[in-house]
């Protein structure tokens, strides 16, 4: 009978809540963090090169004359976009993004804050440059022939979504609210690096199709941050249904069930 009982308990009850889950893999972990770096690597070579092109004297050509004409606001975007793509891109390592907390509580071991809150003092500020210069050109800029209204309208409705996002973990941070300071960080982060998804898009067209028209443009840019969004948003959703499947499992309503003698 008691071999019975210890049976039942470590099936349905608090062992089984206790036991570690299996590992994921080293390839699992970091696929979703290099799936990331990789589409963020577009930007961050043109902005490479446009920064090389602003500090190496070239010539002021049409494409380029507004941004030698205000050279501040493209050269706090581009590296505050780097940062924010690539160092953002770890995490989602779920390891770094937990820390080992353990007994130290929010710091890591001799008191010492974890990767993710360390990370996240430097990504904040790196994304708020990013949507803040971003808006800024949107409006100030001279708007290049081959954008138009439609593509303004897009960059002033995302890039301010971003910085909502942001202002939006901040305060759930604040208010100790783990969940919703992930999804609104996650969120920020997707729209933050739309610029590689736009490449990945906007490629395949030019290959196929060739250059596109103002509208077809403005589409191709605008879907880009829809896409990125709706990948959040799923990730998003999926992480709460594990969080709610989890809460339940582990749920006191449960133990009576899970101690009852058989």
């Amino acid at each position: 009978m008691n071999a019975s009982r210890k049976t039942a308990t470590v099936v349905m009850g608090t062992e089984t809540k206790e036991s570690p889950s299996a590992p994921r893999s080293a390839r699992g972990r970091w696929l979703v963090p290099a799936a990331l770096i990789f589409v963020s690597l577009i930007p961050v070579f043109f902005g490479t090169a446009r920064l090389a092109e602003l500090t190496g004297g070239s010539e002021v050509t049409p494409a380029n004359h507004r941004f030698f004409d205000s050279p501040i606001p493209v050269l706090i975007h581009i590296p505050a976009a780097i940062v924010y793509s690539l160092v953002g891109a770890f995490q989602f390592v779920p390891s770094l993004r937990r820390g080992k907390h353990g007994k130290h509580g929010k710091h890591g071991k001799h008191g010492r804050p974890s990767w993710h809150r360390m990370a996240g003092r430097i990504l904040v500020p790196a994304g708020l440059l990013v949507a803040l210069s971003g808006l800024w050109m949107a409006v100030f800029y001279d708007l290049p022939a081959s954008d138009g209204t439609l593509l303004l309208v897009f960059r002033l409705v995302f890039g301010s979504a971003m910085v909502a996002s942001i202002v939006m973990g901040i305060l759930a941070i604040r208010r100790r609210d783990f969940a919703a300071h992930g999804a609104w960080m996650a969120r920020g982060y997707a729209i933050g690096i739309a610029a590689g998804t736009q490449a990945l898009a906007s490629i395949p067209w030019l290959l196929l199709v060739g250059p596109a028209d103002v509208l077809t443009r403005a589409l191709l840019l605008g879907s880009a941050w829809v896409i990125n969004l709706a990948v959040a948003e799923y990730f998003i959703h999926r992480r709460a249904r594990r969080a709610a499947q989890t809460n339940h499992v582990s749920s006191p309503l449960a133990a009576p069930a899970a101690t009852m003698p058989l």
